[in-house]
């Protein structure tokens, strides 16, 4: 992801976007997340030179290092080693094994083309619809990219079409290669998923989120407890524009200048991601537009 200061250098070019521009802007910097991290899953750690690296070798001269299986793993895929994945799997390493961001062999493959090691992948019990932490799917990821023969694989094993992503996107909102996105239609087509079943697995995760707002509720939990970064659930909802988890959770007290671990409020969130019914619910609950982070930055 791009950190706060370039989000907030771009937030006032965004605006003047339309939303299916707006769109596309989220997939080019979603492709490039992805990309920076499969070239640095590529790179050969411990690059120093000199005395520097003299050093070391010194110090670990009969020393064998060896690194975590998820390393291995990823980094064999990336190098499109088939026969190196293939050695892994078979001596028990999960396929679904994945780095700090969630991202497993199958996204990596499904981003670079890689369709051999994506279907030794999959013949190995790899989860088709593992999700990382902005919860895409290797179908998102092929889909963003117009890997066309990777989309139909992955569709043929079982890869879910209204998986929603972080965003709220499915693979075929995030798809602009004609071709690509005509195969997922027609797979959306031969399994019967209308427009209601399309609006009802996007509202999914905001009710998921909504039953679990309750149950907090009624156990008398803390609305305001800091989760992964320092989130709290009210910086969740603004980001994602979850206006009715947002009116339940102001309604019961939750802080509108909660800060995270960058010291963003939720109404940096709700501005930064466009949501404006967030930005307005905020507001007239209180919220600084004036406030300011760790970088300095206000909302606006």
């Amino acid at each position: 992801m791009a950190d706060h200061r370039e989000l907030l250098a771009e937030m006032p070019a965004v605006t003047r976007l339309s939303t299916s521009e707006r769109l596309k802007h989220a997939q080019k910097r979603r492709a490039q997340q992805l990309k920076k991290w499969a070239q640095a899953e590529k790179e050969t750690p411990g690059s120093k030179s000199g005395s520097e690296r003299k050093r070391r070798r010194r110090k670990s001269q009969g020393k064998r290092v060896t690194f975590p299986e998820n390393i291995r793993l990823l980094e064999a895929a990336g190098r499109h080693d088939a026969e190196e994945v293939r050695q892994f799997l078979q001596s028990g390493i999960s396929p679904d094994l994945c780095n700090e961001d969630g991202l497993t062999a199958l996204h990596q493959c499904c981003i670079d083309d890689f369709a051999d090691v994506v279907t030794t992948l999959l013949d190995a019990g790899a989860d088709v619809n593992a999700r990382d932490t902005e919860l895409w799917t290797p179908l998102h990821a092929a889909a963003t990219c117009g890997h066309l023969r990777l989309v139909q694989l992955l569709i043929r094993r079982g890869a879910d079409l209204l998986a929603v992503n972080s965003d709220g996107n499915m693979p075929y909102d995030l798809c602009e290669d004609e071709v690509t996105l005509e195969c997922l239609e027609n797979a959306m087509a031969e399994q019967g998923i209308t427009q209601e079943k399309i609006e009802e697995a996007r509202g999914a995760t905001e009710r998921a989120m909504l039953r679990e707002i309750r149950r907090l509720i009624q156990d008398g939990g803390d609305l305001d407890a800091p989760r992964d970064h320092g989130a709290t659930l009210l910086h969740i909802a603004a980001a994602n524009g979850y206006v009715e988890v947002a009116e339940l959770l102001l309604e019961h007290r939750a802080s509108p200048e909660a800060r995270d671990e960058d010291g963003w409020q939720p109404l940096h969130a709700a501005a930064c991601w466009g949501q404006v019914p967030l930005v307005e619910l905020l507001v007239a609950h209180g919220a600084d537009l004036e406030g300011k982070s760790e970088l300095e930055e206000t909302p606006l």
